[in-house]
This record gives structure tokens, sequence and C-alpha cells, in this order.
């Protein structure tokens, strides 16, 4: 496995629409073992291919505690959304910033594993969050947009000050 590089906000290949996986095959299930292994590493509960520079509707998501439950969502579609959820999120590719985006409360959720086996999901909570949250990256969006323009600008502008005292 390889730890892979996250792509951080405002990288314009953030905005790429990622492409259908059309077979699921050992080149799919490595990206997806690198995926995860990455998404660990920096400690987050989710990743999209997209934030790796991958442009294939690949999600990888863990949402226990221990590491112990991991998730693949191949070609992942909402298929139905109830309700509405105002959360507190962050992203591994807008490090350091949270901020709260409101989302469906429950989704429903078609999508292959890592055997290219179509199931199905009713999730709630942060899980759901996190689906919605990794679709948009797929989709080309970053949870940020969801916000604001005075609040994106301030980030984009915080984001700056940040790359200019690593350089």
């Amino acid at each position: 496995m390889a730890l892979l590089n996250i792509l951080h906000y405002p990288d314009e290949r953030l905005h790429t629409v990622a492409a259908p996986v059309k077979e699921v095959n050992d080149e799919i299930r490595k990206i997806i073992d690198d995926m995860l292994e990455t998404m660990y590493e920096a400690n987050g509960i989710g990743l999209a291919a997209t934030q790796v520079n991958i442009h294939q509707r690949i999600v990888v998501i863990d949402v226990s505690e221990d590491h112990s439950a991991p998730m693949v969502f191949i070609n992942p579609k909402l298929t139905a959304k109830t309700g509405e959820r105002v959360y507190e999120e962050g992203c591994l590719s807008v490090p350091g910033i949270y901020d709260k985006v409101t989302r469906a409360d429950t989704v429903k959720v078609e999508a292959l594993d890592k055997n290219g086996k179509t199931f199905h999901i009713d999730a709630d909570e942060i899980l759901s969050i996190c689906i919605q949250h990794e679709i948009d990256h797929l989709d080309g969006k970053v949870f940020v947009e969801h916000l604001s323009r005075l609040k994106q600008d301030r980030i984009l502008k915080k984001l700056k000050k940040q790359q200019q005292k690593n350089l």
C-alpha cells in the first residue's frame, strides 16, 4: 500500500467531476487500499478519490472510533434524502477549517462494494453527513462551497496565509 497526496483547496483539480468506475478490478482495489491507508494516516473519516487526484467515483469511509469498520462506495448514488441537519464539517482537503453545513438528515445510497457487488444502505447521523460530503467531492464540490461567499473569501485568505508560512 502507498500513501497518496491529498489535494488542498483551492486546487482546481478538486472541481473535477469524477467518472464512473467501469470495472471493479485489482487496480481499483489497490486504489481503495491506498485511499484507506491515506485516510487513516491523515486521521480522517472519509476520502473521495477526487481528493487524491484520481477522478473516478470511489469513496472510502470509516466512522468507527478504532478504524475497524471501513466502508467502500464505488459509483455511489443517493436514491433518497429526508429531513435536514446542521453539522460542523471539516475536510482533509481544507485543513484546519470547520464550519456548519446543512445536509439531509438521512440518506439511502446505492453503490458497488470492493468486489463489484451492488449494495444499498440507509444512513443517518455522521455516516449520512460523511456520505453526502464525499459524494460532493466526486461531483467537484468542496464543503466550503456550501458556505456564504464572505466565509469562502475568509477561508481562502486564511489558507493562503498558511501556505505562505509553510514556504
